[in-house]
This record gives C-alpha cells, structure tokens and sequence, in this order.
C-alpha cells in the first residue's frame, strides 16, 4: 500500500473503521492503489455519508418536525 493510500485512509475514521471491518481491502488496495476511489465510495455508502444519504436524513427531520407540530395543534 503506498503512502499516500495510508494517508489517505488515516485522515477518516470513517475509512479505517470500514477497512478493519473488511479486511480484504488491504490486499486490494496493497496490489492496485488505484483502488482508492471505488474503497472510499464503499465506505461512504455503508456508513451513509453521502449527500444523498444527508438530504435524506434531513427530509426525515423536517417530516418529524412537521408531524409533530401538527399533533400539537
């Protein structure tokens, strides 16, 4: 694995957490670095940190509010 892949995976928590969890991304990312995007989009979209999986969870929050001010009036 290169350095700038190791950089890369400990500047997130995120991404080390994924990686330890699925440990055959070492051997992948050890052979072909260029892996890097395809690891990164991997783990964004187990944990949802994608800003599709962001607005989604901020729509969930406005309809939460919204239902419960409608139970209040």
């Amino acid at each position: 694995m290169t350095i700038d892949t190791q950089f890369t995976i400990k500047s997130n928590p995120y991404y080390i957490s994924y990686l330890r969890n699925n440990s055959y991304w070492y051997k992948i990312l050890t052979r072909d670095p260029k892996q890097i995007g395809e690891f990164i989009n991997n783990a964004k979209e187990f944990y949802q940190l994608r800003k599709t999986d962001k607005f989604k969870k901020t729509l969930e929050y406005i309809e939460l509010f919204q239902t419960i001010i409608e139970t209040i009036k």
